[in-house]
């Protein structure tokens, strides 16, 4: 089995905003998708997900509502607002050009050149 692989400091919140895409969900939901998702390898904790949760809120990405979970527990549910799926779609594709850089960086094969 694979090592846990520990959220790097500044995704969780593009991974909330990415797992809300599909429609309200509360905490735990949460936490079970980025787990399937992930194929059990990342780890994220309640610690990290609930300030998480109330920072998106904070700043108007997501908004909240009391409902009732599957087991008709009391719960908080959130969803994207139109802000949100603005910030979510920034976030990516910055993500996506970081991610590309340093796959780029990983991969040389060489020294790098001289330019003048």
């Amino acid at each position: 089995m694979a090592a846990h692989v520990d959220v790097l400091q500044g995704t969780l919140d593009m991974l909330v905003l990415k797992s809300l895409t599909w429609g309200p969900m509360h905490g735990y939901s949460v936490l079970a998708w980025l787990r399937q998702r992930s194929d059990d390898q990342l780890r994220v904790e309640d610690a990290a997900l609930y300030p998480a949760l109330h920072r998106l809120e904070a700043r108007r990405l997501i908004e909240s509502e009391w409902g009732l979970s599957e087991n008709n527990r009391r719960a908080k549910f959130y969803r994207l607002t139109t802000a949100g799926r603005r910030a979510l779609r920034e976030e990516t594709s910055h993500w996506s050009r970081y991610v590309s850089v340093i796959d780029r960086i990983l991969s040389a094969t060489g020294p790098a050149t001289r330019t003048a």
